[in-house]
């Protein structure tokens, strides 16, 4: 974002070094406390029993994932580890791109097929399929983009790429395809190649996980899984960030709204209700949170309320307390 597009309240704050760290120095135990893993899915296992094999190996008590993958579908599965678990609905929300491949029962013209590709881009209606488990019901989803990339005609098989809304049932569109082109389509494979800012090239296999974690607790070589588990707040570009000084960062973390007196830095235009990224100066995530008033009325204000946390990511005692309670 440009200097044109942020207010910055207070150009002279400074934060100690003594506190928190900048994301990317964050220590393993910290990482495996709250992180990202990114596993490249292999055909068979549930997400969730990747997500308990991963559990088990690094014996953390809490780790989910975002974006449930068939048993049969590959790709990018991405893990969240311990207070990471939090943003679970963040991650949900992201969009998702994947690489299909289709048989047909009958012979298709191609020309025909990539016409049709072209006309179902934009909003759809995708009902999960009855393999799924959750509720069968009809949803709406926007389809960004679907090309054809490769065919084998004389076999009937074609390779498709999909970007699309999170939640958008790929098996619903091969049957919607096959549907429309006058002939039964199957799904061969199904590959997940990125979701939101990552990408399948980023994730590494349950084996290399294994190696790494075995490097760490036998012989106390620790580098490879840090390289592996990347901050939270990878998880979270894209989203405004406001930036806010370490007093501010300890308030919050305590479960205070954030005041004016606190902030740095902010994004301009954001209107009153919109959700922000809380950020320290190291640009560590605070809290996901709701504003009170828009950013816009900041540069005016000396003093007031300015947002609400939602989710609080920072553990309190992180930054030291710089307020004196009163006694009662």
């Amino acid at each position: 974002m440009s200097e044109d597009e942020i207010w910055v309240l207070d150009p002279s704050a400074k934060t100690n070094p003594s506190y928190g760290c900048n994301p990317k120095d964050r220590p393993l135990e910290e990482l495996l406390g709250c992180g990202v893993i990114l596993i490249d899915k292999p055909p068979g296992p549930t997400s969730h029993q990747l997500a308990a094999w991963a559990r088990n190996l690094l014996g953390i008590a809490k780790i989910g994932h975002g974006g449930t993958l068939d048993p049969f579908a590959t790709g990018l599965l991405t893990m969240l580890c311990g207070r990471a678990t939090k943003l679970t609905g963040v991650l949900l929300k992201k969009p998702k791109r994947y690489v299909c491949v289709l048989r047909f029962k009958n012979e298709v013209d191609l020309a025909a097929l990539s016409s049709l590709l072209e006309s179902m881009t934009g909003e759809i209606y995708n009902v999960p399929p009855k393999e799924s488990a959750v509720k069968v019901q009809v949803r709406s989803r926007i389809i960004r983009s679907a090309q054809l990339i490769d065919a084998d005609e004389a076999s009937r098989v074609f390779v498709i790429t999909f970007q699309c809304d999170a939640g958008t049932y790929v098996r619903t569109l091969s049957k919607d395809i096959g549907l429309l082109m006058g002939t039964k389509c199957e799904l061969l494979e199904l590959h997940r190649e990125g979701s939101g800012s990552f990408d399948d090239t980023m994730a590494c296999t349950m084996q290399q996980l294994t190696d790494a974690t075995f490097l760490w607790r036998e012989h106390d070589r620790g580098r490879g899984l840090a390289r592996i588990i990347a901050p939270v707040e990878s998880i979270l570009e894209g989203l405004p960030r406001i930036v806010v000084k370490d007093g501010a960062v300890a308030a919050i973390s305590h479960g205070a709204p954030l005041a004016r007196p606190g902030v740095v830095s902010t994004p301009k235009g954001l209107p009153t209700g919109s959700t922000a990224l809380i950020s320290s100066l190291k640009g560590e995530v605070v809290a996901l949170a709701t504003l009170s008033v828009a950013t816009d009325s900041l540069p005016g204000m000396r003093a007031g309320q300015v947002a609400t946390a939602q989710t609080v990511m920072m553990p309190p005692g992180v930054y030291p307390q710089t307020w004196v309670k009163e006694p009662r």
